[in-house]
């Protein structure tokens, strides 16, 4: 990537600046494939200059604190970090969300799967990859412990539009991409291009929990874990990253009525439930149907058994990614139901009123 010297005089300024001040370090999650000194050092220019581009325009933004110094701002709707209380961090910040609106052109081929954090991203990036990389990545007994799902993490297998869009990172899946971002925000070219987008949707009371453990193993100054009430606080008033979590799912399953044939809705809680036939379902979707063969061949099982939770937690439980933490914090429970173990009898209620109220009148169960 080359930098103007403009582009060059700002970023070092805008470090300089960065330099001065003092923040507490809560890192929201980047997972990015194996770079060189020399990329991580043209991710970072670049992800300096974005930041500035666009700082004007979210300084504009209504903005909450939501911990000590740091804060989300609302952008169309959805709540999101901003890469200038990141450390210069634009993973996965409204800038980023910016930065793809204007930069990225989708093509008709393309593939996007889609989600609320921590609603089965993980699980649905191995499941789509694994589908439409099956005849190039063999999936046996005997080649399984070198396909790249287990060599590799599945996030990097499948890169996010959020982070991809500051630097082309390689990856297996070309045309395969993830993304949080809601619906109605996406790059006008994602829609226009008609490529297809699978979304994956989960109980929002064991996504609440599961955020709440992950955010907490992500803290890295050393502070007090978040309590769990404070977090259902931020939660319910939608002020998570990408929240209101329920308007995000309304907005993919409304597109999915009105354009069936190129979204596709999907719940954790049916795909644990009927996972082959969802997992067909889904190979169906993307244009990969099983064959016959395949099916008699046990192709599908042997596809669902490579993706499973205990296959790829063993498997990244002790590996890093770019984010320099352990591979093994996207692998926790991956049960339904386990926020009963957690919320209040009063919490549960508030939650479930909440969503009885937001999907009222539509066909979204869990």
């Amino acid at each position: 990537m080359r930098l103007t010297l403009l582009e060059l005089n700002i970023t070092s300024f805008f470090y300089s600046e960065l330099n001065k001040m003092s923040f507490p370090v809560i890192a929201f999650y980047s997972p990015v494939a194996s770079i060189t000194q020399d990329e991580k050092k043209a991710r970072k220019e670049k992800m300096a200059i974005i930041i500035e581009r666009y700082k004007d325009k979210v300084l504009a933004l209504p903005r909450k604190e939501i911990d000590t110094n740091i804060y989300l701002c609302k952008y169309q709707g959805f709540w999101y970090h901003h890469g200038f209380w990141l450390h210069s961090n634009a993973n996965f910040s409204v800038e980023a969300i910016m930065a793809s609106q204007d930069e990225f052109q989708a093509l008709p081929t393309d593939v996007f799967l889609a989600s609320q954090v921590k609603s089965g991203t993980t699980w649905l990036k191995s499941l789509g990859f694994a589908i439409l990389n099956r005849t190039k990545f063999k999936i046996d007994k005997d080649s399984c412990a070198t396909h790249p799902l287990i060599t590799t993490s599945p996030h990097d297998c499948v890169p996010f539009l959020e982070s991809e869009s500051f630097l082309h990172n390689p990856s297996y899946a070309n045309g395969l991409m993830a993304t949080h971002i809601p619906y109605t925000s996406l790059p006008q070219s994602i829609i226009s291009s008609d490529c297809r987008i699978v979304y994956i949707h989960r109980n929002p009371k064991d996504v609440l929990i599961s955020f709440w453990h992950f955010m907490n193993t992500l803290r890295e100054d050393g502070s007090s874990p978040t309590k769990l009430d404070d977090m259902f606080e931020l939660f319910r008033k939608g002020l998570n990253p990408y929240g209101p979590f329920w308007d995000h799912a309304i907005g993919y399953y409304k597109a999915s009525l009105e354009r069936p044939n190129k979204v596709l809705f999907l719940t954790y809680e049916k795909l644990k439930q009927d996972t082959y036939n969802e997992v067909k379902r889904l190979a169906n979707f993307l244009g990969s149907s099983f064959t016959k063969e395949e099916e008699d061949d046990g192709l599908v099982q042997e596809i669902i058994e490579l993706c499973s939770f205990k296959k790829l937690s063993e498997a990244h439980k002790g590996n890093k990614d770019g984010s320099h933490s352990s591979n093994g914090i996207y692998f926790r429970k991956g049960i339904v139901g386990d926020s009963v173990n957690y919320l209040t009898t009063e919490m549960i209620k508030t939650f479930d009123e909440i969503t009885k109220e937001k999907f009222d009148g539509l066909n979204i169960s869990f």
